[in-house]
C-alpha cells in the first residue's frame, strides 16, 4: 500500500516552489548596465518574505475504509499564501577608480557629504601646512 502524505504538505510545498520562482540573486542584485562614459551602474534592492499555511481535519460522516478495505485519511480543508515584498534600495555605481552607493530613498545629502568628508580633510590638511610653513620662513 503506498504511503499517503498529508494534504497540507502538497500546500506548503506548492507555496514555497512559488516563492523560489518569484525571487532570485538577480531580485536582490540586478543585472549590471554598462554607461557611455564607462561607468557600471549596478541596481540593489531590498527583499522581503511571507509564508503562511493552515489546514484542518474533519470527520466527513462516511466510513474510514475505502471499497477496498483499505483506510482512508479523514476530510480536509485547508489553504496557503505567500508574499514578496520588493523595495529598491540604490544603486552600485563604479568607475573613474572608485565605487559609491546612491541611495534611492531621498537622503543623498547626507551620504553625499560621508563620502566628500575625506577630501574635505585632505584639503584643509594641505592649507594647515602650507600656513605652517610659510610661518617657518
Amino acid at each position: 500500500m503506498p504511503e499517503q502524505t498529508h494534504p497540507i504538505e502538497g500546500l506548503m510545498k506548492t507555496a514555497m516552489e512559488s516563492i523560489k520562482e518569484m525571487v532570485d540573486v538577480n531580485t536582490v542584485v540586478g543585472d549590471p548596465v554598462e554607461t557611455p562614459d564607462g561607468n557600471v551602474i549596478i541596481p540593489i534592492s531590498r527583499v522581503a518574505c511571507g509564508f503562511g499555511a493552515g489546514g484542518g481535519e474533519f470527520d466527513y460522516g462516511g466510513s474510514d475504509k475505502d471499497d477496498n478495505g483499505e483506510s482512508q485519511m479523514p476530510g480536509f480543508g485547508g489553504g496557503s499564501g505567500a508574499g514578496v515584498s520588493v523595495k529598491p534600495v540604490g544603486f552600485l555605481v563604479a568607475g573613474n577608480g572608485q565605487v559609491r552607493l546612491i541611495p534611492v530613498d531621498g537622503n543623498a545629502t547626507l551620504d553625499r557629504l560621508i563620502d566628500l568628508a575625506p577630501q574635505v580633510f585632505t584639503q584643509i590638511q594641505g592649507i594647515l601646512d602650507r600656513r605652517a610653513n610659510q610661518e617657518q620662513y
